[in-house]
């Protein structure tokens, strides 16, 4: 044990600003190296080709609109989930939608999901990544038009469709599900029922990765082109907490560590660990300004779920016809999309799933004990269910900080740390001996 710990903290290098870990698992490097963003350009453009994918279009054209497209993305991930060896299946996630917002009848509708099942059958976790594969025009109604929707999310869904193409190939103790959802456009109506469904059935969902426009480079209105900066966005109080929970939140200073800012701060260790020449930048909103997407159901199940977008949206190009005015070009066509930047935004994602998935399960009752008054903090936790650890990092940051700033490694299930809990905030993460970390789990007063 001493040589693991060892072996552990020799790979820790701490900057003023941010944790930078120099040590890769070197498979889960080889799968980020194998996304293709030849692959990734092909999906968006077959995307494209079915000139419409409006939730309320064709259903029966084998071409055209979006029953033709979610065909292809089932029969796409079907061709994947063949490598799996039976462990991934494909299926479609059917509902009607009754009539509503942008909805002017009842509606069937239906997402796709490529379910890679974990290996160890006594871990439920799951880990699902999504992106929306319907799209739209000018007029939200307008389920005729040409809409190509290239940035605005057939990058988001190359994203998860060319994540499935390379993790079906290997096996994860836990879940991962591969979604391309519907009814984006009309109101987020697609991984509403996904949501819904899991709170329902129990499903253990610990992570939602949401990639929705991650593939423009070029702000027109600025001038700005940033090839390497991506946004995530993340709420810090979670948003179906209660009152009583907020109350408790605000208590001890943790309006900025909900389960879905960790998830934040998570993708952006790392992501940045694996993937050259990247810079995610922590958006502290649950989305853009008075704007939504996908992961808002899944936060309003009380699941930790955030949103990656790209850093510069070009407007001109989001919910436009696809016209030419004045010298300039509208519409969101594959030609404008910056494919190496996907790619990059796909690496980020994969070297994410594939860290929790591998991982043990988070620590449990993870408390910081307050019954006597000290400058000290005492911490103390429970294995996490299943397979154990190699051991835990304590994490600690200023209170003023963005990111966690030192970690201690211990191999007991409790800890003292000579740093007072008043000045400073607290977590802890379970580690395997290959360097796999949980998310962190912020700790509540114990006595």
């Amino acid at each position: 044990m001493k040589k693991i710990a060892t072996l552990l903290l020799m790979f820790i290098v701490f900057s003023a600003s941010a944790q930078t870990v120099v040590k890769q698992d070197a498979g889960i490097k080889q799968m980020v190296d194998e996304v293709s963003s030849k692959n990734i350009e092909a999906i968006v453009r077959k995307l494209v080709s079915f000139k419409t994918r409006h939730t309320l279009s064709d259903t029966t054209s084998k071409t055209t609109g979006i029953g033709a497209a979610r065909n292809w993305v089932k029969a796409e991930y079907e061709r994947y989930a063949a490598a799996s060896n039976g462990r991934m299946k494909v299926e479609f996630d059917a509902f009607v939608q009754p009539q509503g917002r942008r909805l002017t009848k009842a509606t069937p509708m239906k997402n796709v999901l490529a379910i890679l099942k974990g290996t160890d059958t006594a871990d439920h976790r799951i880990y699902i990544i999504s992106g929306h594969y319907d799209s739209r025009a000018t007029k939200a109604m307008d389920s005729a038009s040409f809409a190509p929707g290239a940035v605005d999310d057939a990058s988001g869904t190359a994203v998860s469709m060319e994540l499935a193409r390379v993790m079906s190939k290997r096996s994860f103790p836990a879940t991962i599900i591969f979604m391309a959802v519907v009814g984006e456009e009309q109101g987020l109506y697609g991984s509403a029922n996904v949501a819904k469904r899991a709170k329902a059935e129990g499903w253990q969902v610990d992570a939602v990765l949401n990639n929705d426009i991650v593939g423009n480079t070029y702000g027109m209105e600025t001038g700005l082109k940033d090839n390497r900066s991506v946004r995530v966005f993340s709420d810090g109080v979670p948003t179906a907490a209660t009152e009583k929970e907020i109350a408790a939140l605000k208590s001890l200073g943790g309006e900025n560590d909900g389960t879905s800012r960790q998830l934040a701060r998570y993708v952006k260790e790392t992501g940045e660990r694996y993937v050259d020449q990247l810079d995610v930048k922590l958006i502290y909103r649950t989305d853009r300004y008075l704007r939504g997407g996908d992961h808002l159901p899944f936060l309003e199940q009380g699941f930790a779920a955030v949103r990656v977008t790209e850093m510069n949206e070009d407007f001109n190009r989001q919910h436009k016809d696809v016209r030419k005015e004045n010298g300039i070009e509208y519409g969101d066509l594959p030609d404008f999309a910056d494919y190496d930047y996907i790619q990059k935004v796909a690496r980020m994602n994969l070297s994410v799933l594939a860290n929790l998935a591998l991982a043990t399960a988070q620590p449990r009752n993870v408390g910081i004990i307050t019954s006597d008054l000290t400058n000290k903090t005492k911490l103390k936790w429970d294995a996490p269910k299943g397979k154990a650890p190699a051991g835990y990092y304590v994490l600690m940051r200023e209170t003023i900080s963005p990111y966690w700033e030192k970690k201690f490694f211990v191999t007991d299930t409790k800890a003292k740390l000579g740093y007072s809990k008043d000045n400073y905030l607290f977590a802890v993460q379970a580690v395997d001996a290959a360097g796999h970390e949980s998310l962190p789990v912020v700790p509540k007063p114990v006595s």
